[in-house]
């Protein structure tokens, strides 16, 4: 196997006995033939839409598909048979349509025609004959064709959450059956890479305004809340992930049954949407980022249910109580099917739940868009007046690599005439830090999932109008720290904007050459991070400089 497409990668750039996800060497080939199938498909979507045939189900399977493969989604080497089964035959019945057009159906690229092996055994063969690896005659382009893939596969994350609530763009297919097919074709220069990895970028500012306009309009826009960190007696059942839908459905199975809900991971900003708190059970948070599950199931005297990724090896201390959903999966686990949360209701309630009320401290959560323009002239005032110096948006993932304890100390060296914004799960490095107000606004706001980093952007560019400069010349500095593809296609989308001077870490990917780097920090400035009181310094010391 090889693959490099987290920021966990093993020594050498990239994964090669076993993920360090755990993924394993058949998992890794399905979840490449998976792709490489995708692929042909997309030869035939491309044609299609040339000839007005565009296919619903297509679609949306195509999204899903890719969005599985992303890390730490499923490790079930059925599944992803299964899913390579019916790409195929979708790719045939596009086929079809397509010939019956008049449209092109001849290619010459076996991932237009192949057929899936017979059994899993030797699927796995096929996958690793077309592993994803870099090209080490082109590494520049086969750098940024990694590059388009990591972040195609983070647009499908977000397509994904946002098509389950019925919010669909006819661009976005387009664009990822496009870049798909672009993939198998080796005619295109550095150039034209360049073009198609911004146009990722593009695309998924689409996709997340797409999902932000799903998630509120089904939600209601998020409002500034309390939550407890604590615990209430009684059962209780846990939710991880990402998915609103499916806490939304387990909140409804679960009501009036004497069971609290509590979320985990990047669930936490769910308790702000007015929909969900309507739920008079749905209580508070347990935990903190995904990495730390397994201590942290362990200990939950309830069923947990993972909605969508982050999910890790489970061990068998809880493997009993833990159940996966949607596209996750995990051999042996329980899967939940068409939203019915029936087991793991059922062994919540056969489970101790808390035995006492467990006081805890309280965070803040809610702070998207809508609530930090709703307080915008006390921001521009703050600002103007000189009581507001800088603003650092500190997000990204969290993960258990050494060095993300640069965030927490980055965090708790930010001047006191400064405001941190934070998203995704990275903020669990410092999110419950008492970090104060300046003239009421608070000094650390929580802006929500990765999913909402839409809210963040949108944060920037009005700030950006009302001060009447671009977003580059705000006292305001990013500071990003990443782990799987979602991460990826954000960062390619700030690109797009023109964003620069973005700080990442942990470590850069080890999928972008040096080339590819180098265009990188020419065009946008972007550089790794160093240490907490230098990367302040330097930031700081170059506003004073501007002013």
């Amino acid at each position: 196997m090889f693959c490099n497409q987290c920021e966990q990668v093993s020594k050498g750039g990239g994964c090669t006995k076993i993920g360090t996800c755990g993924k394993k060497p058949d998992v890794a080939a399905l979840q490449d033939l998976l792709i490489y199938s995708l692929k042909g498909l997309s030869l035939y979507a491309v044609e299609g839409r040339k000839a007005g045939i565009a296919d619903a189900e297509t679609d949306e399977f195509s999204v899903s598909a890719l969005f599985s493969t992303l890390t730490n989604v499923n490790f079930d080497a059925e599944k992803f048979a299964s899913l390579i089964q019916e790409s195929v035959g979708l790719r045939e019945k596009l086929r079809e349509q397509v010939k019956a057009a008049g449209g092109q159906t001849g290619f010459a690229d076996e991932a237009a025609s192949f057929t899936p092996g017979e059994t899993i055994e030797e699927m796995v063969k096929q996958g690793e004959a077309v592993t994803i690896m870099p090209n080490e005659v082109d590494a520049d382009i086969s750098s940024l064709g990694q590059t388009t893939l990591y972040g195609l596969k983070g647009i499908a994350a977000y397509a994904y959450h946002a098509q389950v609530l019925g919010h669909k763009d006819e661009a976005v297919y387009t664009y990822v059956y496009e870049a798909l097919a672009s993939m198998l074709r080796k005619d295109l220069s550095m150039e034209e890479w360049v073009a198609i990895v911004l146009k990722c970028g593009e695309v998924n500012l689409k996709v997340m305004e797409l999902l932000d306009a799903a998630n509120t309009g089904r939600y209601g826009h998020p409002v500034p809340t309390e939550v407890p960190l604590g615990a209430k007696k009684g059962k209780a059942i846990l939710v991880s992930g990402h998915d609103l839908n499916d806490l939304e459905d387990i909140l409804k199975q679960s009501e009036g049954k004497g069971i609290n809900v509590y979320t985990h991971g990047e669930m936490l900003p769910t308790h702000a949407y007015p929909e969900l708190k309507k739920y008079s059970h749905f209580y508070g948070h347990y935990g903190t980022a995904w990495q730390n599950q397994h201590k942290e199931f362990a200990e939950f005297p309830g069923a947990v249910i993972m909605t969508t990724n982050c999910l890790k090896k489970p061990h068998d201390s809880y493997r009993e109580n833990i159940f996966t959903c949607g596209l996750v999966g995990w051999p042996g686990v329980t899967h939940i099917n068409d939203h019915d949360y029936t087991p793991a209701i059922e062994r919540t309630l056969a489970l101790p739940g808390f035995p006492e009320d467990l006081p805890g401290r309280t965070v803040m959560t809610g702070f998207a868009r809508n609530a930090v323009m709703g307080v915008a002239d006390k921001v521009i005032d703050g600002v103007k007046s000189g009581a507001i110096r800088h603003f650092f948006l500190v997000a990204g993932c969290d993960g258990a690599k050494p060095g993300r304890n640069y965030y927490t100390e980055f965090v708790e060296k930010v001047p006191e005439d400064c405001v941190v914004m934070t998203l995704a799960c990275g903020k669990f490095r410092f999110f419950d830090r008492e970090m104060g107000d300046i003239g009421g606004i608070p000094r650390l706001l929580d802006i929500g999932q990765c999913n909402d980093a839409y809210s963040a952007i949108q944060i920037a560019l009005a700030l950006s109008k009302a001060f009447g400069v671009g977003v580059n010349e705000l006292p305001l500095s990013m500071v990003l720290s990443w782990y799987e593809q979602k991460a990826v296609s954000i960062l390619l989308t700030l690109l797009y904007l023109g964003i620069k001077d973005i700080r990442l870490g942990p470590t850069l990917p080890s999928f972008l050459t040096p080339n590819v780097l180098d265009f990188l920090v020419k065009n946008y400035d972007i550089k790794p991070i160093t240490t907490p009181d230098e990367d302040l310094a330097a930031i700081l010391n170059k506003e004073a400089v501007g002013a």
